[in-house]
């Protein structure tokens, strides 16, 4: 009878039970606790749902989404709203999509103060001609077009008229939106002459007659060089016109961008960062970028320069991507090739860890532990091909390497895998690296079970994961409780969500557990002021945990 009651006394729940009634069931059939509806609305404006994850597909993920979108609007539709802006605004987000999304939402289903405000957003939040285009066609899907959604529309169009002559002849249509389309719809009083003379151009399709000289007036006189460049014959033309005028990629006619001259005048014109990051491929193919020559010289110093990234708002996610699809030498889709050159695979690396805000080492111990199992190789990290969870996580944990003197990162799934990354070492090789590793169940609590049984003194755990850990004997919450009390370290965990699902493995009520979004440009450094006591909470006395033993030395 002793041995039953011992047994039934000291026994854990498995990951497949829950750990205590807050607990629920996650998506791979394991026990996670729930993130509130405000948590999973940062998830899905910063991390989006596009490829969907391994449990769920696109449509089923985005559709949860919206229901938390919903839920949130409901609660209290001005602090979503003001969320949603304040995400677009900062550039924590690597695309812009998601809040579009959810401000067509609250355009279209708050109540009349909360479709009050996304309609004042809506210049605010949609910082280009593109992003205007793509909430139209949410607003389109979810609501009719009545007079607030017309009125914010057009406001849009208030710009400054140098400004918006760029934007209509930069970003003509997306998605079977043209600014033609909208400014039917919306109406919008022109605010000057020239507002008058741009949207006489978007909607009666050019001008009638195109001079040789340019137009007087410097707000509209790219729209002249943008209808000159239609009727050019020759890349010289093309050249001087670009060089003169600063016209823009999307000005150029098709035919015109196989020309090396072309590429070259763009660039030296004063190619913006996002669209530099987008041609580095085509730039090398082309032949403008050689190795040793002063157009690499240029183009490293560039990406290298932490001011002009920050002015330009980059996400660290772009330029990951620009480094995965570049180093490969070939595009994720079609046929193209071309030979990456080491100086520019060196810079966008550079230029990924330049990204983030200035992150000062805490001076604590670290344990980053980067999940590599079979659910974090699914979907795709905000529409980028090619870029899963698993190789997004791993360069975050060469971020944190390359910020703490005291930090080492292991990976895991049922079991502990190796992935030595080491301070200084080049991005690309890390992600090809994690990219090659074999899928396995998930196990959130191996790296405190590795921590305990290598006896490592740990201040922080860093997990990088989806949450959907299922397979282990032991909750990861109660891993982390018994390595506080038989170590006497107050460790913290710190769970850095990856997937935009509803799960985390840290308890909400735990002092010392932190889930936070991946991906987000704010991350690093609420991690580090979290793993100081800078934020949130004081540190966590050592406790046991529901159903653990009394005994320090019992057995894991």
């Amino acid at each position: 009878m002793t041995k039953y009651l011992r047994n039934l006394l000291t026994r854990q729940p498995t990951q497949r039970e829950p750990l205590d009634t807050r607990q629920v069931p996650n998506s791979a059939g394991g026990y996670a606790y729930p993130v509130d509806d405000w948590t999973r609305l940062l998830r899905f404006l910063v991390l989006g749902s596009e490829g969907g994850s391994y449990y769920a597909t696109e449509r089923a993920l985005t559709a949860e989404n919206a229901q938390a979108v919903l839920r949130c609007l409901e609660a209290d539709g001005p602090r979503a709203v003001a969320t949603i802006v304040a995400v677009a605004r900062s550039g924590r987000a690597p695309r812009h999509d998601p809040a579009l999304f959810a401000l067509a939402l609250a355009a279209s289903q708050g109540d009349s103060e909360t479709r009050r405000l996304a309609g004042a957003a809506v210049p605010e939040v949609c910082r280009i001609g593109t992003h205007l285009q793509h909430f139209a066609g949410y607003a389109q899907a979810l609501r009719g077009w009545g007079r607030g959604l017309r009125r914010a529309v057009g406001a849009w169009y208030a710009m400054d008229p140098g400004r918006l002559a760029f934007q209509v002849l930069k970003y003509q249509s997306r998605d079977g939106w043209a600014h033609r389309d909208l400014l039917r719809l919306a109406h919008p009083r022109p605010a000057t002459s020239q507002h008058d003379a741009i949207f006489h151009w978007v909607v009666k399709g050019g001008w009638e007659w195109v001079g040789d000289e340019p137009h007087p007036d410097p707000a509209l006189v790219q729209l002249w060089a943008f209808e000159r460049a239609k009727r050019a014959t020759t890349a010289v033309e093309i050249v001087g016109l670009i060089e003169r005028w600063r016209l823009p990629r999307e000005a150029i006619p098709t035919r015109w961008l196989q020309e090396r001259a072309v590429w070259q005048a763009l660039l030296d014109s004063g190619m913006p960062m996002t669209a530099l990051l987008r041609n580095l491929a085509t730039l090398t193919r082309v032949g403008v970028l050689e190795a040793d020559g002063e157009a690499t010289r240029r183009v490293v110093a560039q990406l290298t320069d932490a001011d002009r990234l920050r002015q330009a708002r980059v996400h660290p996610i772009a330029v990951l991507a620009a480094l995965k699809t570049y180093a490969a030498g070939r595009g994720m889709r079609g046929q193209t090739t071309w030979s990456p050159l080491k100086a520019v695979v060196d810079a966008l690396d550079t230029a990924f860890k330049l990204s983030f805000d200035t992150v000062e080492p805490t001076g604590r111990r670290w344990l980053v532990a980067l999940d590599v199992s079979g659910s974090m190789s699914c979907g795709t990290v905000a529409g980028v091909v090619g870029l899963t969870p698993r190789v997004a996580a791993s360069a975050l944990a060469l971020l944190a390497v390359s910020v703490e003197r005291d930090a080492q990162v292991i990976a895991f799934q049922d079991k502990l895998v190796p992935l030595p990354i080491r301070r200084g070492e080049a991005l690309d090789s890390v992600v090809r690296r994690t990219d090659r590793l074999p899928f396995g169940a998930t196990d959130c609590a191996q790296p405190m079970l590795y921590a305990l049984k290598q006896r490592l003194a740990v201040d922080a755990f860093v997990v990088l994961t989806d949450s959907e850990t299922w397979f282990g004997d032991v909750h990861p919450m109660a891993a982390l409780r018994r390595y506080r009390a038989e170590t006497g370290i107050a460790a913290r965990l710190v769970v850095v969500g990856m997937v935009a699902n509803g799960f985390t493995i840290a308890d909400p009520e735990d002092a010392g557990a932190l889930d936070v979004v991946g991906l987000d440009t704010a991350t690093p450094g609420l991690i580090a002021d979290f793993v100081r006591g800078d934020a949130l909470a004081p540190d966590p006395a050592p406790s046991r945990g529901v159903g653990e033993p009394a005994d320090a030395d019992a057995s894991i």
